[in-house]
């Protein structure tokens, strides 16, 4: 099947619309959201919320949860393994994972390993498109991910089990509780992924071995209304975890990684009068160890711990007008092999404005410098403006500058790092399209982008790898998201889905980026009848080169592939769910890595028990 073809059908389910966000400048009462900077500084760019009900109908990772349900590429070395995204034709270090509205891209890398967290446990996911450097720094020039602990005050006590068990002795499970009175909120969840990840290779002989894995994830919000204008939370989590590198050959040396982080965030909010604040304290640690043969003694390590103070001032002018000034400081502690001691400290001012011109018409701009005792940072800036032309037509536009720093093995690697890196600047401008009728939504998004000063790992004439300030890369494309639902006596019927169409090419070569396809599509169909509902997904991600120079030889075919899926409740209260999944329906043979295969057609059945 060509490529057209692949669009013509994927066009049938496209869907997946941004949530429209509020307009006007208030505060929520009942709930208190995880990240108000999401809410309130992203009114003209696109922001897609996944809800509890879409993750729980995908495995746990946030690879797979993302890739059936965004715009954004992942590369995985096998499942389970090292996954990285590339969001708008960005690499992996372009992207940021923002939990509870703080940065948790690893300091040490740059990036989040996608499979190294577990979607269930969180309210909601949001996927912000296009750059985010001012309100979350370092990186979010792709776009952003961002995992939410939200919190209700109002009299509230559930809890919800969940059983997940399938081929390959594969187990998830998770347990949730929520309990929440006028003053006091509690959401706190406990998950367990384990594998033994031993599936066969699809038309070929041998199977997957030394790819088991586990992971344990803890996650704890609490918050405490002290009065009506005053509120403090509380948001723990902590990440265990085990991977053995699956192996491409029978002779290969197998390896495993080990992750162990914690998060820990600190929040308190006021209002009086005009003003509102809020004071965010947060204390995160990485750590890994890597075992470079499992069966000899010995492995190497490292680990950073980042202190994180940010101060949010806002002042309401009136009904239209709002500013808000943000202070912010880090301090970075890196230590391990490779590295040795390490410290950097991070200082930033941002200020942020927002006028609502009429009903119609919301314009928002914002400025941000820092300073840094390793680096000198450009000063960033963001501005854009969305305008209702009738309630079927709405056009939003974004134009913004953001960067990416220097990681710690960027910088401090023994023999290799290099400290007199610069960041990486980027500028882009996005044109979004939005259109909506009865239940059809609508949106056609053009966006353009420059980065410059990119850093690689190159050869030197000393015979190493090391760091510098290379590429320039020219970044287009359009992403068209569309969405439609309708009810027919007691049926439901949901569509979703997204398509994207990159080009991230090297302006020194004009070769297109590798690991960049030229386009992909996902979908969804659902249908709901009484206590019955089943779901269809689509995930087709076209042709990607392997090696900067485009050779034809280097090429990873384009591949589709679907999952079904069905449950049933028993119970009037939505309380008691059996449900049964069936990944890579057809049974395709394909990867996203040479030699990385993916598991062919599998089994999963699922509890689900809320009371």
């Amino acid at each position: 099947m060509t490529i057209k073809k692949h669009i013509l059908f994927g066009l049938l389910f496209l869907c997946q619309f941004a949530m429209a966000q509020n307009d006007s400048i208030n505060r929520l009462e009942e709930v208190i959201v995880s990240d108000r900077q999401l809410k309130g500084t992203s009114n003209t760019q696109s922001v897609q919320r996944l809800s509890d009900t879409i993750i729980g109908r995908n495995q746990s990772s946030l690879t797979s949860l993302l890739n059936y349900n965004t715009v954004i590429f992942f590369k995985e070395n096998g499942l389970g393994m090292v996954s990285s995204p590339s969001f708008r034709g960005t690499t992996a270090q372009q992207t940021v994972v923002v939990w509870n509205g703080i940065n948790i891209n690893s300091q040490l890398l740059g990036q989040t390993d996608f499979n190294t967290v577990a979607t269930r446990g969180y309210n909601s996911i949001d996927v912000k498109a296009g750059g985010g450097s001012i309100m979350y720094g370092s990186g979010a020039i792709g776009g952003t991910i961002h995992l939410n602990n939200d919190l209700k005050f109002s009299d509230t006590f559930k809890s919800d089990l969940q059983v997940y068990y399938g081929d390959f002795n594969t187990l998830s499970a998770v347990y949730g509780i929520t309990a929440a009175t006028k003053k006091i909120s509690v959401d706190a969840s406990f998950n367990r992924n384990s594998s033994d990840n031993d599936f066969k290779f699809v038309g070929r002989n041998g199977r997957n071995t030394n790819g088991q894995f586990y992971n344990n994830a803890l996650k704890v919000a609490f918050g405490y209304k002290i009065n009506g204008n005053n509120s403090i939370k509380l948001y723990s989590e902590v990440y265990d975890g085990e991977r053995h590198f699956s192996i491409t050959s029978p002779n290969a040396t197998r390896t495993k990684y080990q992750d162990f982080n914690t998060r820990n965030l600190l929040t308190w909010s006021s209002k009086f009068k005009n003003f509102a604040t809020d004071l965010r304290l947060a204390y995160i640690t990485e750590h890994y160890n890597y075992f470079e043969d499992i069966n000899r003694e010995g492995f190497t390590g490292g680990g950073v711990k980042s202190f994180i103070a940010k101060y949010n001032l806002d002042y309401t002018f009136s009904q239209n007008s709002m500013a808000t000034v943000i202070l912010d400081y880090t301090k970075n502690n890196g230590e391990g092999d490779g590295i040795g001691a390490s410290t950097r400290q991070i200082g930033g001012i941002s200020l942020f404005y927002k006028y609502n011109v009429s009903d119609r018409w919301n314009t928002e701009a914002s400025i941000r410098k820092e300073i840094s005792d390793v680096y000198k940072s450009p000063v960033l800036f963001s501005v854009g403006s969305k305008y209702t032309f009738t309630d079927f037509y709405q056009l939003k536009v974004n134009f913004s500058r953001n960067y990416r720093i220097p990681t710690f093995n960027d910088l401090y690697w023994a023999g290799s790092g290099n400290k007199d890196l610069k960041p990486e600047n980027a500028y882009q401008l996005e044109v979004g399209n939005y259109f909506k009728f009865k239940q059809l939504h609508f949106s056609v998004t053009a966006y353009g982008s420059k980065i410059d000063d990119m850093i690689r790992w190159l050869p030197t004439n000393a015979g190493n790898w090391s760091p510098i300030n290379t590429d320039k890369v020219t970044i287009y494309g359009a992403e068209v998201l569309l969405g439609w639902s309708t009810k027919l006596n007691n049926h439901y019927f949901d569509l979703s889905g997204t398509y994207a169409y990159t080009v991230s090419k090297d302006e020194r070569t004009q070769k297109q980026l590798f690991y960049v396809p030229y386009h992909k599509l996902t979908g969804s169909l659902s249908h709901n009848y009484k206590k019955f509902a089943s779901y269809y997904q689509l995930l087709y991600t076209g042709e990607v080169f392997t090696t900067s120079d485009n050779n034809p030889k280097n090429i990873l075919d384009g591949f589709m592939v679907s999952n079904i899926g069905a449950d049933y409740n028993f119970s009037k209260n939505n309380t008691f769910k059996v449900g049964v999944k069936v990944a890579n329906l057809w049974n395709k043979e394909y990867q996203s890595l040479p030699s990385r295969y993916m598991p062919g057609r599998n089994f999963t059945i699922y509890l689900n028990l809320n009371y």
